[in-house]
């Protein structure tokens, strides 16, 4: 991060004594200061869920792009650099433009309360206003409802795989996280959702006829199967041959199909030839990412080292089903994870693969549960590091090829990702 846009984080913290802070109030008054930049962009698809969002934001730009179409995009949290969080019309928004529109923004904000993510969310819609686009990609930071992106009409909403997370701000049943999302919902404007727990889509049913918004619900209104040449998707009146998706995992079949639904009902004509290109080129960093550099020379050169920012229940299952497939080889996990998250939780459907399994604390890692309180949701399984490197110092390599996952946070991706660069 420049020192331009760590000061001025730095001011904006300073503004609101809570981190997270839902509600719309303080953020709609800032926007009417700023002349109501949310009203002047491009047709926006929303994208909101618990697992997923980030993916299906890559695949609906990737799609788009390929199409030939400018998109603009806001994603968080950012990984290394800030930046990451604001693409505009196809290229991650420079450091000085970032710097000039946070001062122009923290300026009419005038020390009004706000919390950070409010003022960058009304940054990017500020910049996002000034250059013309085709399309605008918006992902939901936290719940739905009163998250601070829910104050644009879309053209096209998406909801991911809703799980357990964030209980604390969201509610502690499916049913009540499950509404929370679904407040992005506007009435007619066209929803897609991907695979869903039945008391999550209930919720979301409901919620769709109550507004009038088409609902188009994997399984039901659409499918996407994994077949020996990549995926069929199918809906009504079409199915598409597609390539395998660029992203790992079974879980990026839903993902994707959630992106060409909700971009199929966006925008007229989008060809298949753009979704397969799309699916084909797509790129998110930390997304099950098998990693080269400096982190990997830490292994035998036989050996593979993958990066996943999954860090909630939800997470834990889809990475279990996807270690399931790497019988061919051990495996050695290695955790670090937020404080609030449930370790416990994430880490049950891990436990069963794990050759072994580190708990790891890396410096400047924000917000880090420590090593024991992650040695201690294990059941005692896990192996203080207590840093990743030293977790892959500590492995036996005598035995043959293994993989070493590095998983449990975004927060520890981003300084995996930084390390790994060195």
């Amino acid at each position: 991060m420049s020192s331009r846009i760590d000061g001025i984080v730095a001011r904006l913290h300073a503004l609101h004594p809570r981190l997270i802070d839902l509600s719309l109030g303080r953020l709609e008054e800032l926007l009417a200061k700023l002349g109501h930049p949310e009203r002047r962009l491009p047709p926006v698809i929303h994208v909101a869920g618990t697992n997923g969002k980030g993916s299906t934001c890559a695949f609906l730009r990737a799609i788009a792009e390929a199409a030939g179409l400018r998109v603009h995009v806001y994603t968080s949290p950012h990984l290394v650099r800030f930046n990451e969080r604001i693409r505009i019309a196809g290229e991650l928004v420079s450091d000085a433009d970032l710097a000039d529109a946070m001062e122009h923004v923290e300026a009419v904000n005038a020390g009004a309360p706000i919390t950070v993510f409010e003022v960058i969310t009304a940054v990017a819609f500020y910049l996002f206003a000034a250059i013309p686009a085709d399309l605008c990609v918006l992902e939901v930071g936290l719940g739905g409802r009163f998250d601070a992106t829910n104050v644009i009409t879309p053209v096209a909403c998406a909801i991911t795989s809703i799980s357990m997370d964030h209980q604390d701000f969201l509610g502690d049943t499916l049913e009540q996280i499950a509404f929370e999302k679904a407040g992005i919902m506007k009435p007619g404007v066209p929803v897609a959702t991907g695979a869903q727990a039945p008391a999550a889509a209930a919720v979301l049913r409901a919620r769709a006829a109550e507004l009038g918004a088409p609902l188009s619900e994997r399984g039901r209104d659409w499918f996407a199967e994994p077949v020996s040449t990549g995926v069929q998707y199918r809906a009504a009146g079409v199915t598409l041959d597609l390539p395998p998706p660029g992203l790992a995992g079974p879980h990026q079949i839903d993902n994707a199909g959630i992106a060409i639904t909700a971009i199929r009902a966006a925008v007229a004509d989008i060809s298949e030839s753009a979704i397969a290109r799309g699916l084909r080129t797509v790129e998110w960093a930390a997304r099950l990412q098998r990693l080269t550099g400096r982190l990997a020379g830490l292994i035998p050169q036989a050996w593979e080292l993958w990066l996943d920012g999954g860090h909630n229940p939800g997470a834990g299952v889809v990475l279990g089903t996807f270690l399931d497939a790497w019988r061919d080889r051990p495996i050695h996990v290695i955790v670090g994870m937020k404080q609030a998250k449930d370790s416990a939780e994430f880490l049950r459907p891990l436990i069963p693969h794990a050759a072994t399994l580190w708990a790891v604390s890396e410096p400047g890692q924000h917000l880090a549960k420590t090593v024991d309180a992650i040695v201690a949701a294990s059941g005692g399984v896990a192996r203080p590091g207590p840093t990743i490197a030293e977790a892959l110092d500590q492995i036996d390599k005598s035995g043959p090829p293994a993989r070493v996952l590095i998983c449990g946070s975004l927060y520890l991706a981003g300084e995996v990702l930084k390390a790994n660069a060195v």
